[in-house]
């Protein structure tokens, strides 16, 4: 196995140049990481349809700090019959669509995204204020998903290398709807 790599990392932004250098291995690492944060959500997701029947008030009532911001915000929602019967199909569901785009590498960017925004609804959920909620698990998971959106992990050994390849109209389908380098990748 080569360790050998003309991989290079780097960005300009806000007047602020990064550049690096990953080794070999770091598109093994990212394929890898896409998998374990697929099977995550995946089985999260499959978890909600095996068990008892998935009820998101138990969460909403109960599992959300009284200190967090939108304590609030979600004892409304679970007070709303009929929007908690829409969260209660709309979180399972897209947990399994979420880990199935991940594993197959299927419009990882919108999945990632995805995923990071379910993340930080949890994380405000449990928030009690404190700074040292920024290592809570769920946070740091936001921000895997978004490191694998930015990667463009899908890419890697995924789906998205050859969905972005279809051609629609002579040209490849990033080139004609460019748009969808947003949810690709």
């Amino acid at each position: 196995m080569s360790t050998t790599t003309h991989n290079r990392l780097e960005s300009r932004y806000a007047g602020i140049s990064l550049e690096g250098h990953p080794h070999a291995l770091t598109a093994w690492f990212v394929v890898a990481l896409r998998f374990v944060m697929g099977g995550m959500m995946l089985f999260a997701g499959l978890g909600k349809y095996t068990g008892e029947a998935f009820d998101a008030s138990g969460f909403l009532v109960h599992g959300v700090d009284p200190a967090s911001p939108v304590s609030g915000l979600y004892a409304a929602m679970a007070g709303n019959a009929a929007f908690l019967e829409v969260i209660n199909v709309i979180v399972p569901v897209t947990q399994v669509l979420i880990g199935v785009a991940l594993i197959t590498g299927a419009f990882v960017r919108l999945a990632a995204l995805g995923g990071a925004i379910q993340m930080a609804m949890f994380y405000l959920g449990g928030w009690e204020g404190q700074w040292l909620a920024l290592f809570d698990s769920t946070l740091i998971y936001a921000a895997v998903f978004l490191a694998l959106g930015a990667f463009a992990a899908g890419r890697i050994a995924g789906l998205d290398r050859y969905i972005e390849r279809i051609k629609v109209g002579g040209e490849p389908l990033v080139e004609r709807f460019p748009t969808l380098r947003y949810v690709l990748g």
